[in-house]
């Protein structure tokens, strides 16, 4: 990370340095609404009309279990931090991230000084635009990540993604402090876009996204759009089952109750779409794009297709040129 922007973070600040001076305990005025609440309230963290803020974790001290009012993720700058998420213990390593939904209940053990990471602080709202950046395209994982990140569920209310080796992810990270840090022009347009980037990084790294260990249906369902995201032209519900280890019929069992669609069609989807992504953007004839996605019947791919979008593959390429 930048020096700069280092030092920025690194800082004591007034909350921590009470800390030091002998208090024991958070400021709770800096967090809740009352002394009974146990919900940081986003009108505390949140300047008004502010849809996303961050600050930098406090240090110190040990943070008892709450929950929050808004969307939270926390990027782990510098060193590591021990978190407990609904019962279930997570370290958080240097440059990776821990979102948690609105549903979560997290606590914090105390943080030393070179354990620098800063938590975004984020009302839903916010979110709009960064879904419509990657909406643009049929995707069951970017669906089933967001359903992760806004829907309430018993099982797991957290993503924990291993960033720390994407340098283009540490790069977006980077200018998302920064321009929340900084009084930047167009900051709102330009943390919103930086925000969709981040979400496309994490359907592109897929496979480095974990989920609670005690939500085995959501693991295995991840691991499976994934599999169909990244292995679609071979991609076989047989091949998925025998590498982890389970019959077929109990796979079909959670992916249907995780997405609501069978194996078959989340294939379908993912090569339909990658077709139309061929289509429009190479020049590639219509026999080898369906060969390309895993379809060697021609005729089933046409049939296929016209069934999907109620038009020939060449009609299509031709609706959408330019």
């Amino acid at each position: 990370m930048n020096e700069m922007l280092l030092e920025k973070l690194s800082r004591i600040t007034e909350e921590e340095q009470a800390i030091l001076n002998g208090e024991d305990h958070v400021n709770r005025s800096l967090y809740y609404s009352s002394e009974t609440d146990n919900q940081i309230d986003s009108a505390r963290v949140l300047a008004n009309g502010k849809l996303i803020d961050i600050r930098p974790h406090t240090r110190f001290v040990h943070f008892p279990p709450h929950t929050h009012n808004y969307v939270e993720f926390i990027y782990m700058v510098k060193g590591e931090t021990t978190h407990i998420i609904d019962g279930e213990r997570i370290l958080l390593r240097e440059g990776d991230l821990l979102f948690l939904n609105q549903h979560a209940t997290q606590e914090i053990y105390p943080a030393s000084k070179d354990d620098i990471a800063v938590n975004f602080m984020i009302l839903p709202q916010f979110f709009d635009e960064a879904f419509r950046m990657i909406s643009a395209e049929q995707s069951s994982l970017r669906d089933f990540i967001i359903s992760c990140l806004t829907s309430r569920n018993s099982q797991s209310n957290y993503l924990y993604f291993h960033a720390h080796s994407l340098i283009p992810v540490q790069n977006l990270l980077e200018n998302l402090i920064w321009n929340l840090l900084e009084d930047e022009p167009n900051k709102r347009s330009m943390n919103q876009i930086t925000m969709g980037l981040l979400f496309l990084s994490m359907i592109n790294h897929s496979s480095e996204i974990e989920i609670s260990e005690n939500s085995f249906d959501q693991q295995i369902t991840m691991e499976l759009l994934s599999y169909v995201q990244n292995e679609y032209k071979t991609a076989t519900l047989a091949e998925f089952a025998n590498e982890h280890r389970m019959d077929v019929y109990t796979v079909s069992r959670i992916i249907k109750k995780q997405t609501g669609s069978t194996f078959k069609a989340l294939l379908e989807e993912r090569r339909m779409d990658q077709a139309c992504f061929l289509l429009k953007n190479t020049a590639l004839t219509v026999e080898d794009i369906a060969l390309n996605i895993g379809y060697e019947n021609l005729s089933f791919f046409y049939r296929l297709f016209q069934k999907v979008y109620g038009k020939t593959p060449r009609q299509y390429r031709i609706d959408n040129k330019g």
